[in-house]
Formats: C-alpha cells, sequence, structure tokens
C-alpha cells in the first residue's frame, strides 16, 4: 500500500502524469502543505476557452489543502467530452493515491475559471451515466464534496458574444450544447456550490451565474453565488472599484471551504 514520504512537506511535485488516454497523457502539479494531514484537497482546473492556458502558475490559493493544479486535452486537437474525462480522471487518480498524497478523499473541492469553472460544475454535477468515466482507476469514485465556478458558462445555448459562440460550436458542436452544459445536470443531492462572477464580464454574460443558481436552488441544491459589482471576466475591477474586493472575494473562498470540507 502507498505511504506517505514526509520528504513530501511544503515540496511541489511537477508534472505527475494523471491519466493516459489514446496514448495521450495529462499531467499535473501537486502542491503539498508543510505539516499535518490527512489534507483535504481542492483541484484546480485552469481557463482558456477549452483551447489554451497551463497548471502553471496558479492564483493565490489557501493553506492547508493538498492542491492539484490540471492540464487536460484542449482544443483543436481534442473536442469536448475529452476535457471532463480528464477533470473526472484527475478525481480517480486522487482517490486511488490518496494515501500516498496524505489526502482525505472525502474532503475534495473543485475550482476552476471560465472555461475551467465550467469544467468543475460539470464534473461537480454527473456521475457514470454520462459515459464520461473513461480511462484508469475506474475502480475509484470521481465524486466530489464541494465546488467553486468563478465565471464559467453553464449552459452553452448561450446567449454570448460572437467570437465565444463561435468557440463554443467549434469546441462542442451543436450536437453537444444541451449535453455539455451543467445546468442540465443539476440534482438535489448536488456537492455544494459556490459561483462567483463578475457583473462586467464581457466574456460569460453574468446571466449564465444566475441562471445556475437558480436552477441549483429551485432543485433544493446547496448553492451561494457572489456577483462582483464592476468585476470582469477575470474577477478584476472594471469600470470602477470592485466590490466585494478581491481580498474579500479570497475570504469568502476560504469561509465557503472551511465550511464544506471541515478543514
Amino acid at each position: 500500500m502507498d505511504t506517505f514520504e514526509p520528504s513530501k512537506y511544503a515540496t511541489v511535485e511537477y508534472d505527475v502524469t494523471y491519466c493516459t488516454i489514446d496514448g495521450q497523457e495529462s499531467a499535473m502539479d501537486i502542491y503539498y502543505p508543510e505539516a499535518g494531514g490527512p489534507w483535504p484537497g481542492l483541484i484546480f482546473v485552469h481557463g482558456g476557452g477549452w483551447s489554451e492556458g497551463d497548471k502553471d502558475p496558479l492564483p493565490a490559493l489557501p493553506e492547508g489543502y493538498l492542491i492539484a493544479s490540471l492540464n487536460y486535452r484542449m482544443y483543436p486537437a481534442y473536442r469536448f467530452p475529452a476535457m471532463i474525462e480528464d477533470v473526472k480522471c484527475a478525481i480517480r487518480f486522487l482517490h486511488a493515491h490518496a494515501a500516498a498524497c496524505n489526502l482525505d478523499p472525502q474532503r475534495i473541492a473543485l475550482i476552476g475559471h471560465s472555461a475551467g469553472g465550467h469544467l468543475v460544475a460539470l464534473a461537480g454535477l454527473t456521475d457514470e451515466r454520462t459515459g464520461w468515466e473513461v480511462g484508469p482507476d475506474l475502480e475509484q469514485s470521481s465524486q466530489v464534496q464541494a465546488v467553486i465556478d468563478l465565471s464559467g458558462p453553464t449552459d452553452l445555448r448561450g446567449p454570448f458574444p460572437d467570437d465565444i459562440h463561435e468557440l463554443i460550436h467549434n469546441v462542442f458542436g451543436p450536437e453537444q450544447l444541451v449535453s455539455a452544459s451543467p445546468v442540465q445536470y443539476v440534482h438535489p443531492t448536488a456537492p455544494p456550490f459556490l459561483i462567483v462572477h463578475g457583473d462586467a464580464d464581457p466574456v460569460v454574460p453574468v446571466e449564465q451565474a444566475h441562471l445556475f443558481y437558480d436552477a441549483l436552488r429551485d432543485a433544493g441544491a446547496p448553492v451561494e453565488k457572489l456577483i462582483i459589482h464592476n468585476g470582469g471576466h477575470g474577477l478584476e475591477p472594471v469600470g470602477g472599484e470592485m466590490s466585494p474586493t478581491a481580498e474579500e472575494l479570497f475570504d469568502k473562498i476560504l469561509t465557503f471551504l472551511a465550511a464544506h470540507l471541515g478543514a
């Protein structure tokens, strides 16, 4: 049985292969806290329109969590559902290697921005019935205990700006706009969600956040919504002072994680 090596405290393991599908390897970076454990886990999924971006560098993230930052297969080399297959594979990998990572597999949260927000929302809501559980570690679960969606699209039918509409049709095709939309999978036993979106987002309209929040709330699922006044797509100030501030947003994320992971 795998055991945790204390030499990993306060280190980063780079480019850990977590999934190989059709000969293509996907990698994650694993950030270890300085002491303690088993830790709750936080999986970060980057944005970039499902077609660009990287697992490094990370934004500021909480201390006291085992943090895994993912790369995943992207367009145009791959179309959806390759991206969600990889995210689910990463969750299963961490479940399978929980002991070696000093991770508590019953306390894992997902956080993603933009396209990453879409992917974490989709991963948090769906199970094996979608057919997206492929690759290794299939005996493991891909369920998580909390999800933080930052500026993510949740209903791919839109409306969106013309360039984003074209990108979505390229990545998903018209035949997957419904089946790849997180709003289609809301259910009462969904994990707790924190939805964060700027009201000045020019890329993913803030109405996507309202729509998703309403669907989760109406289903009876635990959900919180934080709309950032003067917040852009990257949750940066647009046209005035941002409210709440970036520091207040970070505190809100910490509070949400502590409430649902017990950290």
